[in-house]
């Protein structure tokens, strides 16, 4: 004996409702904020999976004046969004600093980056440090080699990248699993 199609059953194959649907591109921008040594990373998500599109540090060599080291970070985020097109990007939030001057100047630096994402319409959402080591690896007390290793698995990369962009990339990995959560604990923007 066979099933019976009944009127709903038949609509729904008719329409495609029911049957397995392909999720849309996604492409998120992780930044891994500081004012020597930026990483970003561009993963992107589509139909489950997961890959990297691009990683890399944007640095400023110390001795750099404060405003040639911002001028810097702007510019070649301008370019890197126009060159990789995010719909999305994700930071990690600022953690405990014991050196105050440390903590203006990562301020500095997080707020261009801001300000050069919302100008190009990306909204930029946040994560503590704890919560990038627990999407990667599991734990939120992971080690940065764990993470690392982690990411480079979850990535399919054949060799470690350098270890800002590397963060970058751990970050977009966390927004992503973030967005395919649950919606009470989805990412807010910035």
């Amino acid at each position: 004996m066979g099933m019976k199609l009944t009127p709903a059953i038949l609509a729904a194959i008719q329409t495609g409702r029911g049957a397995a649907r392909r999720t849309p591109r996604l492409r998120v921008l992780g930044i891994d904020a500081s004012l020597r040594s930026t990483g970003l990373g561009i993963v992107e998500s589509a139909d489950g999976a997961l890959r990297m599109i691009d990683c890399r540090p944007v640095k400023n060599r110390p001795g750099t004046p404060l405003s040639q080291c911002l001028l810097n970070l702007a510019e070649t985020l301008k370019t890197y969004l126009v060159e990789f097109k995010p719909d999305e990007a994700a930071m990690e939030g600022v953690f405990f600093c014991k050196n105050a001057r440390t903590a203006l100047l990562l301020g500095h630096a997080r707020g261009v980056l801001l300000a050069v994402c919302a100008e190009a319409d990306v909204p930029v959402c946040e994560y503590p440090p704890t919560r990038v080591k627990q999407a990667v690896t599991g734990t939120g007390s992971a080690t940065k080699d764990q993470v690392q290793r982690m990411m480079m698995r979850t990535l399919a990369l054949p060799g470690l990248p350098q270890e800002d962009a590397g963060d970058a990339l751990a970050i977009a990995i966390t927004h992503l699993h973030a967005r395919n959560g649950v919606a009470v604990l989805a990412p807010k923007t910035l």
